[in-house]
């Protein structure tokens, strides 16, 4: 999967909102290039609320197990929930791993074409998958309508509206 396909399956999503900072636009210069996909009805990036997805195309300090400074790489992000989480992982977000050993089997942030905890953000219960293949794309695209919902609803709960 392209950046652009995932850009466009968001896209066919309701009330996405996604931004992509750029030259000129305010946003700072390490942002630009990347893509920040929120839930959003009326357009407006939600105060105090994080995307439930991002894609990122370098690495940012203190995140740079993905290796994305490698050319032609960047890592989907995503937040689809604990179940989703512990579902793909075989853990809780918060849990780590006991030994060195369990540590070091678990997977590689640099892999491509593979779900796994986000090498930053899996505490939080993030995933991530660094350039999404054909091995990850159904899952990739469940996980993003899975995190788009927790996001609607956030949103709808937020807003007192328990409508669907």
């Amino acid at each position: 999967m392209s950046i652009d396909e995932i850009i466009e399956f968001l896209t066919g999503l309701d009330g996405v909102l996604i931004l992509r900072p750029a030259p000129g636009d305010g946003s700072p210069e390490i942002s630009w290039g990347d893509a920040f996909f929120y839930y959003a009805p009326d357009g407006e990036v939600p105060k105090a609320t994080q995307p439930f997805a991002t894609i990122v195309t370098k690495d940012y300090p203190d995140d740079e197990l993905s290796r994305l400074n490698r050319p032609g790489v960047f890592r989907l992000n995503l937040f689809a929930g604990k179940d989703a989480f512990v579902g793909r992982t075989g853990r809780r977000p918060r849990d780590t791993a006991t030994d060195e050993a369990e540590s070091e089997a678990e997977a590689d942030p640099s892999v491509i074409d593979s779900v796994m905890a986000h090498p930053v953000y899996g505490p939080l219960g993030w995933l991530a998958v660094v350039n999404p293949g054909p091995r990850t794309e159904a899952a990739v695209l469940e996980l993003l309508r899975t995190a788009h919902g927790l996001a609607r609803s956030r949103h709808r709960r937020r807003a007192g509206s328990a409508s669907p």
